[in-house]
């Protein structure tokens, strides 16, 4: 177990966005966010008490979370003195990087002299089986997206949230790091081999009552060159009855992809639809989910206003108005 409350580690985040690990856990469990570390360099800033290791320490927090997504997922080097120092002070680090805290060996070595736990989130605990495509009895929700980093997570865990205030039997079904961290259990799915990731999600949405919603966190975009796979794999595992579509209207160009511009909403419904009915058939597109946190409130409502009238479905920011009419629509069918 991950000891808390949590000290969040920004390190030297250019964006705000590249310390979505730290956002989210901030935002859906601000009661473990006990404060930030920032570098020289940070251009991440979450409004949390700023906090030196021993100022977190003395205030009580118990793990050092590495809140940064970085391309490639790596423990930069400029880190090291901080985590390290860290450790010393008895603080425990988690991390959810591609690049594992075990394999480094000064990481490992302070750790072990200062009996403290090396928490790595992206290791699969299990091992899953090859996906069957079998048909299985529950229902499914998957937020699919224009590109990565769209809000694909916090549309499922606002859709829970909402589901279960109104005494729906519904579950959040993480699949990556910051999901991981948020609720304690899933699977980082973009590190399981490649032949078992829909397998994977066949595993953690498995048989289910009949009224039973799964909403299962979305990764990468399918018109992402280099993370599509595993938008793949959850479509084929998940076998969705339903889909939301994520899109941030404010992009330039695919997320660290500047040669790449974002699909429209309604390439995005085709495709996905598409891909999702080699599995159910029976899968709708139900709603849109638009990230609107870098528009102003009038520019937000024309926003939207405009997506829905043009697709002819519900279009919301759940995080900044609420998932009822997301909710409404999964009801619907």
């Amino acid at each position: 177990m991950i000891r808390t409350p949590y000290l969040l580690f920004l390190g030297d985040a250019p964006d705000q966005l590249a310390a979505k690990v730290a956002q989210g856990i901030r935002d859906w469990r601000p009661e473990l966010a006990l404060g930030q570390l920032r570098m020289a360099g940070c251009k991440a800033d979450l409004g949390l008490d700023e906090m030196s290791v021993r100022q977190a320490v003395d205030a009580g927090a118990k793990t050092l979370v590495i809140g940064v997504a970085n391309r490639g997922g790596v423990i930069s080097d400029a880190w090291k003195e901080v985590l390290v120092e860290a450790l010393e002070a008895g603080l425990d680090i988690a991390s959810g990087l591609h690049n594992l805290l075990r394999d480094e060996p000064d990481l490992v070595a302070a750790a072990r002299a200062n009996g403290r736990e090396l928490h790595d989130v992206r290791v699969p605990e299990r091992d899953y089986p090859v996906a069957t495509g079998k048909p299985r009895p529950g229902r499914r929700c998957l937020a699919v997206g224009t590109d990565c980093s769209v809000g694909k997570m916090y549309t499922a865990l606002a859709m829970e949230r909402e589901m279960r205030a109104r005494g729906m039997n519904a579950d959040f079904r993480a699949t990556g790091q910051t999901g991981i961290l948020i609720t304690g259990n899933g699977v980082p799915l973009d590190a399981v081999v490649a032949d078992f990731m829909a397998g994977a999600v066949e595993t953690i949405s498995p048989d289910n009552d009949a009224d039973h919603w799964d909403l299962i966190e979305g990764q990468g975009s399918l018109f992402h060159a280099s993370y599509s796979g595993v938008t793949m794999a959850l479509i084929h595992g998940g076998q969705p009855d339903a889909l939301i579509l994520c899109h941030e209207p404010t992009r330039a160009h695919m997320r660290g992809l500047p040669d790449y511009q974002l699909p429209s909403l309604e390439e995005l419904r085709d495709l996905a639809l598409t891909l999702a009915r080699v599995v159910n058939p029976a899968c709708q597109v139900v709603g849109i989910s638009v990230n609107t946190a870098n528009m102003a409130e009038d520019e937000a409502l024309a926003c939207l206003a405009d997506i829905e009238t043009r697709m002819g479905l519900p279009a919301v920011d759940p995080y900044r108005q609420g998932a009822g009419r997301l909710v409404d629509a999964l009801q619907r069918i």
